[in-house]
């Protein structure tokens, strides 16, 4: 079952009013992270998948990308992307990342933001994405960190870290790690799902389908952030997120 949940209004209303503060921990952790790792853009052509708004996507155009395809599930992200980020270079299309049909395209990167943790099949995902890439191509994504998403029963507040009395973070809560699959979790409105994942998973299926692994984040703030956002310090205790980037083997 594939989730649209950047459709509801309650959510699409909540979500953009969060990201457009310009605030938020994907602004000074997961951004900063994903594009350290995206190369020299020049005349590359470039997937996006799960492209929201289009930042990322548009941020590939910006800096030498010769054509960058962004998809979504979502209609309202799709609608203000091309709204807030539109490019000469940038064709933006409204489909699930798992009914992608692209007539035989193939691309020097492919990227995704903050969106695989919403898609069921993750092996079936991969292969794809390797079929799509060039030869000596690159996948580069970020998930949420498997820590983030162990637990049958996610939270998305500070409810995670177990604290004392008096409300001192103590430390995260890890458990069920190894039990895989489905999370269900209130983050704006009931009934956001995701899908957990192991670390040996996330890595070993990109080395089955030919992936080389190259480089492995689990990102800590920028200085302006812990500034900005002084929690932001938690990420050095319990890393948010963990990006990847491997290159498909000619």
């Amino acid at each position: 079952m594939k989730q649209n949940i950047y459709d509801n209004p309650v959510f699409f209303e909540g979500y953009t009013s969060k990201r457009e503060t310009g605030l938020t921990i994907n602004d000074f952790v997961e951004q900063p992270s994903i594009k350290s790792l995206i190369p020299n853009l020049e005349g590359k052509t470039v997937l996006d998948l799960g492209c929201g708004a289009g930042g990322l996507t548009k941020y590939c155009a910006d800096n030498g990308a010769s054509k960058v395809v962004g998809i979504d599930i979502s209609s309202n992200m799709i609608n203000k992307a091309k709204h807030d980020n539109s490019h000469e270079k940038i064709e933006y299309i409204c489909t699930a990342i798992e009914d992608l049909n692209l007539n035989e395209q193939t691309f020097d990167i492919i990227i995704s933001s903050l969106a695989v943790h919403y898609v069921e099949d993750y092996p079936k995902l991969v292969e794809n994405v390797r079929n799509l890439l060039k030869g000596n191509g690159l996948f580069i994504f970020s998930t949420e960190h498997p820590i983030s998403t162990a637990r049958r029963q996610l939270t998305r507040t500070s409810k995670n870290w177990i604290t004392d009395d008096e409300g001192n973070r103590l430390h995260w809560a890890i458990d069920h790690y190894h039990e895989e699959g489905k999370r269900a979790f209130h983050w704006l409105v009931d009934g956001v799902v995701m899908y957990h994942r192991s670390l040996s998973t996330l890595i070993n299926t990109l080395i089955e389908n030919g992936l080389v692994l190259e480089k492995v984040l689990e990102p800590q703030s920028t200085p302006e952030g812990l500034e900005k956002i002084p929690k932001l310090i938690n990420e050095q205790r319990r890393p948010s997120f963990i990006v990847i980037k491997s290159r498909k083997s000619n």
